[in-house]
């Protein structure tokens, strides 16, 4: 799918409408767990749906009620500390691997913190002065459209860790990808970074030409089958196709497979999902790998993964949306990147050291919410989330 049109609400009213729809959305996420789900915490870079379903609320409470909305009172003196995530100028938290340890509040006090700041949410929003507010509610949205993406990769990485591999929901994770071949990206000048007045991250700003080399990209992604074939040859084994760090962590990790490959005992392997554990489907593309992993079936094969700028120059001429594609460009910011003031310029600038690109979106990317200029970013051995590749030859 080529989810290249973010959705832009273009008045206050349609802007209400907008939260109403992603606070419900989050708790529809939620619609078939069991209590016992919402506490699972099961490595440092996961959290528990509990804790997701407070922090978004804790986001508009936080930057948003205490600050501008007159007479608010904060639901609980102490939630500042339970659900900040890594905002050192809100104060003090909980440490990050410690999440799962917060048994209370309950799941149906965390639901009620949701009301009371919906609550005051809904006559914030009918403020005569709303719009001066504007880039500070699509921020808390498009925050909230980011944890319901976490909701889910995270609930099927604690999931994981349970043998009963339980079924939770079918979100289409292994969708069939299409035959393809190679688009050429001439040399040249191209425009990079968000263009319009809609809302985007600060990281996509500081729109800028840069050069690129003639090239080629691929109009499809790795399967599943082309990356059992990179199994099957040894890849795991062979030192020369990885980087050293990526070799270091695969031998310190005993990564031989993606994230939940599950090998059969045959020869084979099957594969857990959201919706339990099922057959591997060879012509689905490839999911839940590392950058380094991403890197080295690049080597194996003969090719190289693209520049996060090769594929925004390109990602016209394909469909993408169904992975969040690895590129070989490390995080860092635009040519006139300034952080805003104040706490909410800790949202991406910080992190801009010893990451990795991502573009596109995924299976799990909540409708709406992706641009072709969007920049994700994680360390190159992540692999929870819904990661895949595309390839590029020069």
């Amino acid at each position: 799918m080529d989810r290249s049109t973010a959705i832009q609400p273009a008045t206050v009213s349609q802007l209400g409408l907008l939260f109403q729809g992603v606070r419900e959305k989050t708790l529809a996420l939620c619609q078939n767990l069991e209590i016992e789900d919402f506490g699972l915490q099961a490595a440092v870079e996961v959290s528990p749906v509990k804790w997701h379903l407070a922090h978004t609320t804790w986001f508009f409470e936080t930057f948003l009620l205490k600050k501008y909305h007159n007479g608010y009172k904060e639901f609980h003196p102490q939630f500042n500390y339970l659900f900040n995530s890594y905002y050192n100028k809100v104060g003090e938290r909980v440490p990050r691997d410690q999440r799962g340890l917060i048994s209370r509040p309950t799941v149906d006090e965390v639901l009620a913190y949701r009301s009371h700041v919906d609550t005051h949410m809904q006559q914030f929003l009918s403020r005569s002065d709303i719009e001066e507010f504007r880039p500070l509610l699509e921020l808390g949205i498009s925050h909230e459209q980011q944890h319901q993406e976490l909701v889910l990769t995270d609930l099927k990485y604690n999931l994981f860790h349970n043998p009963l591999y339980p079924r939770i929901l079918d979100i289409g994770e292994y969708p069939i990808e299409k035959e393809g071949g190679w688009h050429p990206i001439e040399e040249g000048l191209y425009e990079i970074g968000y263009e319009g007045d809609g809302f985007c991250f600060d990281n996509e700003l500081g729109r800028h030409r840069t050069y690129l080399h003639p090239c080629e990209i691929s109009t499809r992604l790795v399967t599943n089958g082309e990356y059992l074939q990179f199994i099957l040859a040894g890849g795991y084994r062979k030192s020369e196709f990885w980087h050293s760090d990526g070799w270091a962590w695969i031998n310190a990790n005993q990564i031989k497979a993606p994230l939940y490959w599950i090998p059969d005992g045959q020869g084979a392997y099957r594969v857990y999902t959201l919706d339990g554990m099922t057959d591997l489907d060879l012509a689905a593309p490839v999911a839940h790998i590392s950058f380094y992993e991403a890197a080295a079936f690049a080597e194996w094969s003969g090719y190289r993964l693209p520049t996060e700028y090769e594929w925004e120059a390109a990602c016209h001429h394909f469909d993408w949306g169904k992975r969040w594609e690895w590129t070989n460009s490390a995080y860092l910011p635009y040519p006139g990147f300034k952080k805003p003031s104040g706490a909410i310029g800790e949202y991406n600038g910080k992190f801009m050291i010893n990451q990795m690109v991502l573009r596109g979106a995924s299976v799990t990317t909540s409708e709406g919410h992706s641009r072709y200029s969007y920049r994700n970013f994680f360390g190159p051995e992540s692999r929870w989330q819904f990661t895949g590749i595309r390839l590029a030859r020069s």
